[in-house]
């Protein structure tokens, strides 16, 4: 049995500002303060008008999550990149109960908005001059692991300097970057690896010998699962037909060549998803590709209702339903979902 995991890399916004760069929050910005020296070091005036900035922490998504280190680790970095990056020098006194903070961080479990960016990891005051109001707020979602939580804060605090999805360095200011969250439960150990319980299925049943009744044997199939599948997963299970492949959670597809073996009859199954915490293993699924070939119509029910259980996160024989362990040739074209 072919059974291949696709790992889809999380790619989430780094953070953004909450005023964008070309606004007319620095637009009043003279031409001598947007140049560089000769060092290529941005030379321009500190819009914070002093050299010292005390920085307060307000954890409200995880209270058992000390982000006090990563938090340091940030702050050390501008306080040693502000001159070069920045074009002045900056320095920082962590105080995480400050009662007058220049700036405060806060961990969420979300961010509710941010200029208009989908699904943010971070967001900041784009800081570039003139009287700045304090404190400021960085907000930071506490759910991503050390190092991508360490990138986040970099990203954010250089929007508080002055700094835009342009500038140096990229490593830090780039408005994208893969990010990875703190470890999760993979598919297989979740009662229902889909973000979803209503699937889709788009049935390609025309190089079939009698679409109608492979049509049918497939509908037995979903019936099956969308019943409990003996208890094997969640009652609230729905499938529908949908003619839009590409849109599909299911695709039940009839080809000449299978795609994980040769020479034989069968069939494969093949599921697709993310992988937020990069252990290399799926956490939720998006989409199930089920290819079957020279198949008796009356055994393409069973295949489907197989690789169904494979679309669950069954792994061990022990957990699919009854039907679908060691099934003879012919249990395989009987009426099994009785």
């Amino acid at each position: 049995m072919w059974r291949t995991l696709f790992v889809a890399a999380l790619l989430v916004l780094a953070g953004c500002a909450t005023h964008a760069p070309g606004t007319e929050a620095d637009d009043d910005r003279s031409a001598a303060h947007r140049a560089l020296t000769s060092e290529g070091t941005p030379d321009r005036p500190n819009p914070w008008g002093e050299g010292e900035l005390t920085v307060a922490i307000n954890n409200t998504a995880n209270e058992s999550r000390n982000f006090r280190p990563l938090v340091s680790d940030a702050l050390a970095f501008w306080s040693n990149n502000s001159t070069r990056f920045a074009g002045f020098p900056l320095s920082y006194e962590l105080a995480p109960n400050a009662s007058n903070p220049d700036v405060i961080i806060e961990f969420v479990d979300s961010i509710e908005s941010c200029a208009d960016v989908a699904e943010p990891a971070g967001c900041a005051p784009y800081v570039t001059g003139g009287q700045v109001s304090r404190p400021i707020t960085i907000e930071v979602v506490g759910s991503y692991d050390n190092a991508s939580t360490r990138l986040i804060l970099k990203h954010e605090l250089g929007h508080t300097l002055g700094l835009n999805h342009t500038a140096r360095p990229q490593s830090v200011m780039a408005p994208t970057s893969q990010l990875r969250t703190l470890p999760r439960p993979n598919a297989t150990q979740r009662d229902l690896p889909w973000a979803d319980a209503n699937f889709t299925v788009y049935l390609d049943a025309g190089r079939t010998d009698d679409p109608a009744a492979t049509r049918e044997q497939v509908r037995r199939a979903l019936d099956y699962y969308a019943d409990g599948a003996n208890g094997t997963v969640p009652e609230n299970v729905s499938f529908r037909f949908t003619d839009n492949r590409s849109a599909a959670d299911v695709v039940v597809e009839f080809t000449d060549d299978l795609p994980c073996r040769t020479g034989d009859s069968g069939s494969c199954g093949r599921v697709r998803g993310n992988d937020p915490d990069g252990d290399g293993a799926l956490e939720r699924y998006d989409h199930l590709r089920v290819t079957l070939s020279d198949i008796d119509t009356e055994a393409v029910g069973w295949h489907v209702g197989y690789w169904l259980g494979y679309g669950f996160g069954f792994e061990a024989d022990a957990e699919w339903p009854a039907p679908f362990r060691n099934a003879t040739y012919e249990e395989r074209r009987e009426a099994w979902w009785r």
